[in-house]
């Protein structure tokens, strides 16, 4: 099965409202359904299975960026979700290797992307790293706690 990566347009709009994702993960993300809104600095992307929906997450090259890294040409990586029913065959793995690319493609100014996860969300961290995220040493407070700030070159 071909996973892609997709710039969000209304067409998934109905798989992603049906996202379900249990509270546990739920605690250390959003659901695809309240960040939907692009802007130009605000770009939903999709990681679509045969055209369908199986996760989500936005890229933000707003002022916000600068939280995170000192790197004026980076971009910051968030809401990072697979639906529940999807989880365990890949996809995520897929999405982030294609991210590079699709980084290449639609944002060719940027070149690196950073992203802050739970220090509790221990299979999050793996798999980041796994895709080629580097811990970067630094710590960010976040609503549930410490974060650790991950990077990664494009």
């Amino acid at each position: 099965m071909k996973t892609e990566l997709k710039l969000y347009s209304s067409k998934y709009f109905a798989g992603l409202r049906d996202f379900y994702l249990p509270e546990e993960q739920l605690q250390f993300t959003a659901l695809p359904s309240d960040m939907l809104e692009a802007t130009n600095e605000k770009h939903p992307i999709v990681i679509a299975c045969e055209e369908q929906p199986v996760g989500f997450f936005v890229l933000h090259s707003s002022s916000r960026v600068q939280e995170y890294t000192d790197n004026s040409d980076g971009m910051l990586l968030t809401a990072f979700s697979i639906n529940y029913p999807e989880q365990g065959k890949g996809y995520a793995s897929d999405g982030l290797k294609q991210l590079r690319l699709l980084t290449l493609n639609q944002f060719p100014s940027c070149n690196e992307i950073v992203l802050a996860v739970n220090k509790r969300n221990i299979p999050a961290q793996k798999l980041y790293i796994k895709s080629g995220f580097q811990d970067t040493g630094r710590r960010k407070m976040g609503s549930i706690g410490e974060q650790l700030i991950m990077s990664k070159n494009v």
